[in-house]
């Protein structure tokens, strides 16, 4: 590990909480916390510590989307259920009425058997 990165985990260690993701402000705050003479390394350190806190909340937030999504899908999924459920007591409204339109449809092809032949004969 270099310098930089052990230099500002060692400052993240005790001060995490006082850092935020402007480069500007981190600095200040570094020079309030710790004293480094050098002005390229202060400045590195700054950015190296600015970056390392974007890439923590972009994670956050990235994990807190996949999360959002998979209470979505999982939302869906029930609704999805509940659909289905709702297409199954169609289908056996659909069985129902059709028990009922078979004794029908046979009560009308005996009367249309009983008339055909009486047709056949008259011709």
């Amino acid at each position: 590990m270099n310098r930089i990165k052990r230099l500002s985990y060692e400052v993240l260690e005790e001060h995490k909480s006082k850092f935020g993701v402007d480069f500007a402000d981190n600095k200040k705050i570094l020079n309030q916390i710790s004293i480094i003479r050098s002005k390229g390394l202060k400045n590195e350190i700054a950015g190296y510590i600015t970056r390392l806190i974007k890439t923590e909340i972009r994670d956050e937030n990235t994990k807190q989307a996949r999360i959002a999504a998979s209470r979505s899908i999982t939302e869906t999924e029930s609704e999805i259920e509940t659909s289905e459920t709702t297409t199954e007591e169609i289908s056996e409204a659909t069985i129902t009425s059709e028990e009922i339109l078979p004794e029908t449809l046979t009560e009308s092809a005996t009367t249309s058997e009983v008339s055909e032949p009486e047709e056949e004969k008259t011709e």
